[in-house]
């Protein structure tokens, strides 16, 4: 089975990256079981990625604890590791890792590169046997001067993106949106993290309207995982967002959205294997805070990495969360 490990801080990257090796240790795999390294860095030039393995390094504002933080997912056996002029691939229970993709021409606008970033991500994908319409999750990540821009990124999606469910319906991957002022090389505007599956795909929508002209889904199921869509505090009626400057209640309404998409896929809090939660600066003095209402949520004690970004898609918004879940 996969194994998931919460993200583990250092005063660096090298020694978050021995101190994560040692927690996988503990659960009987090693270095030669890695299916994907994260490392979460607030300085490009501190990323130290272990050479053969699929890496994605994800430049921060800064930690809640130390300077580096890396995340890792392992698997018995390691899976097949497929070497690309981009980075390692790397598939597992028919699950396909992606290295971080950054775009083929950073003189380009944000446009055009977040238009490349899914065609690299296409060509990582073709080299394991599959295509776009397995993309299970994006994580887009950009500045915060091109949040206007944003909504460009809807038209590459749409032309590139999507496939058909096992249900017959239009499948697209989930999504999220986070903002960085430190580009992980210099030009760079847009960048993507991306996760695709050779199983058969099923959207998973609690009757959210809005997602049916949206180019991502509030979560996909591939095999026996649901990976899940960024969420905040958005009301998906109205995408209104609320609750601003209020990190607790924002976390409760998150949660909560989480957990409909959940009892949609039939399942319940403690299938919640991995959390990811990006929180913004404003919202760091009270994010320990959060902590029991997400206890509340997810008994199940998921992997959870913290990380702080520059800001968000929406102004208000304080934090948010990217979960993945897995069946029984």
């Amino acid at each position: 089975m996969t194994v998931r490990l919460p993200a583990v801080t250092a005063v660096g990257a090298q020694e978050a990256y021995a101190r994560a090796l040692s927690e996988l240790a503990e659960t009987g795999l090693s270095e030669d079981d890695l299916v994907q390294v994260v490392q979460y860095v607030t300085e490009p030039a501190a990323a130290r990625a272990p050479a053969g393995v699929t890496v994605s390094t994800v430049t921060v504002e800064g930690l809640l604890d130390g300077t580096a933080a890396v995340e890792l997912t392992a698997w018995p056996g390691g899976g097949e590791r497929i070497p690309t002029p981009h980075g390692v691939v790397t598939v597992a229970d028919e699950i396909v890792y992606l290295p971080g993709i950054l775009p083929a021409d950073l003189t380009a606008g944000f446009g055009e590169q977040y238009r490349s970033c899914l065609e690299v991500a296409g060509e990582l994908l073709k080299a394991a046997g599959t295509g776009l319409e397995a993309l299970v999750r994006t994580t887009d990540y950009t500045a915060t001067a091109t949040r206007a821009d944003y909504p460009r990124c809807g038209r590459p999606r749409r032309e590139l993106l999507g496939g058909t469910g096992t249900d017959g319906r239009p499948v697209h991957p989930g999504a999220a949106g986070i903002l960085v002022d430190r580009p992980p090389v210099p030009g760079a505007m847009a960048w993507l993290d991306a996760v695709a599956s050779r199983r058969p795909l099923r959207a998973v929508n609690p009757g959210w309207r809005r997602y049916e002209t949206l180019t991502y889904k509030p979560g996909v199921v591939a095999g026996d995982t649901l990976f899940m869509s960024g969420f905040g505090a958005l009301e998906p009626a109205t995408q209104r967002a609320l609750f601003a400057g209020d990190l607790e209640a924002q976390a409760e309404f998150t949660y909560a959205a989480i957990a409909a998409v959940l009892r949609e896929a039939g399942l319940g809090g403690e299938s919640v294997v991995r959390l990811v939660e990006y929180v913004t600066p404003d919202g760091v003095a009270r994010y320990p805070g959060i902590a029991a209402i997400r206890e509340r949520y997810f008994p199940g004690a998921p992997a959870l990495t913290s990380v702080v970004c520059s800001a968000l898609l929406r102004p208000e918004f304080l934090i948010e969360v990217v979960p993945t879940a897995v069946f029984p």
